[in-house]
């Protein structure tokens, strides 16, 4: 890695905590100066304007969060009901982590995302419906392989799930107030065990 890589990893990895703490749009340059110890010329020399740092940072943290949930959903857990489960359990462990770091950084961004940032507002779609299409896939191949309920349209399901657990953050994140995020996850729980479980439990 060439030393102006290492500068740009440095850059993207020190200010991605900060665009999603503070906001996308509401981070400027000399935030960005000051959590990084640079120089206004050394971010220019490295990126072409602040949006462009912002869009990386939010990349980066759409990244790792997705990285984290394709555990989940991975070969860890051969049985697609268990894959879902672990989607929630996920959540239910993990919401202090992301709570610390700012939020999912897909809904602080998608609050962010209007006209006035349309590159923005295009990475958090894509970033949604990647997120969409991963569990919808774990859902398909459970209703094939006879695992899931085949009556139910995977990518609707897949939507509500993100929903319920976007909103649940939401309300938490504002009210500091757990139990709206752990109700949003009994929710999709309940989906998963009554409407696509073939044995309902």
């Amino acid at each position: 890695m060439s030393k102006a890589e290492k500068t740009k990893k440095f850059i993207i990895e020190t200010t991605a905590p900060l665009f999603n703490k503070k906001g996308y749009l509401s981070t400027t340059l000399s935030d960005i100066t000051e959590a990084t110890g640079l120089t206004k010329g050394s971010i220019y020399g490295n990126f072409e304007s602040r949006d462009e740092v912002a869009l990386k940072a939010y990349q980066y943290n759409s990244t790792l969060l997705s990285t984290n949930m394709s555990h989940t959903l991975g070969e860890e857990f051969p049985a697609a009901i268990d894959k879902l489960k672990a989607f929630v359990n996920f959540y239910r462990t993990s919401w202090k982590a992301v709570f610390l770091n700012g939020g999912c950084p897909l809904m602080n961004a998608a609050t962010e995302a209007d006209d006035t940032f349309p590159e923005l507002k295009k990475q958090v779609n894509l970033s949604f419906e990647g997120w969409i299409k991963k569990i919808s896939t774990v859902i398909t191949e459970g209703q094939q392989n006879g695992e899931l309920n085949k009556n139910v349209n995977a990518e609707d399901i897949a939507s509500l799930f993100i929903m319920l657990t976007e909103g649940g953050i939401l309300l938490s994140k504002t009210t500091g107030d757990e139990s709206y995020l752990n109700l949003a996850l009994d929710r999709v729980l309940l989906i998963i065990n009554q409407e696509l479980n073939i044995i309902p439990s």
